[in-house]
């Protein structure tokens, strides 16, 4: 579990790096990291140098990729916000945190049979073009057809794929 830093009176002077290199670290932008920070998306404030630019710190860093993560699989910002809200608040609020994953990895799983699904009908259009290729009769297969009575415009294949 992340452990929230506090919020140090000075800012930092050294540690942790720029922001430029956060976002080759994480692989997002530079926007994408200025915008975590303004949609309440960090579990704790980024460090500041005295110059007031940002300075990322492991944990920071950790953070971003879990986002990141979040996001690619299709966890709405204001999940990912209130998750950030819980993992602010510490210990304590786990079975909520628990729930919003719990809930979370069951639309991912439904995602993924429709996309296992969907890859299988892509396999099958695979097996028969290769099998019409190998036999030498693509291009008969796939002359266009022409049926008046169908109203069909000319150079349009009747043929669903």
């Amino acid at each position: 579990m992340l452990e929230v830093k506090p919020q140090s009176p000075e800012p930092c002077r050294e540690p942790g790096v720029s922001i430029a290199e956060a976002a080759r670290r994480t692989g997002v932008s530079v926007h994408t990291l200025r915008y975590y920070e303004r949609a309440c998306l960090v579990v704790a404030p980024v460090d500041r140098t005295r110059s007031g630019r940002r300075r990322y710190g492991e944990l920071d860093l950790e953070w971003i990729n879990i986002c990141t993560r979040l996001r690619a699989t299709g966890m709405p910002i204001k999940v990912i916000r209130r998750y950030a809200e819980l993992v602010s608040a510490g210990r304590g609020n786990e079975t909520e945190r628990l729930a919003l994953m719990e809930s979370h990895r069951a639309e991912v799983v439904a995602k993924l049979t429709e996309i296992q699904q969907n890859l299988k009908l892509i396999d099958h259009k695979i097996d028969v073009y290769r099998s019409r290729v190998t036999a030498g009769d693509a291009d008969r297969l796939w002359a266009p057809l022409r049926d008046d009575h169908a109203n069909i415009p000319e150079g349009m294949d009747r043929h669903p794929g």
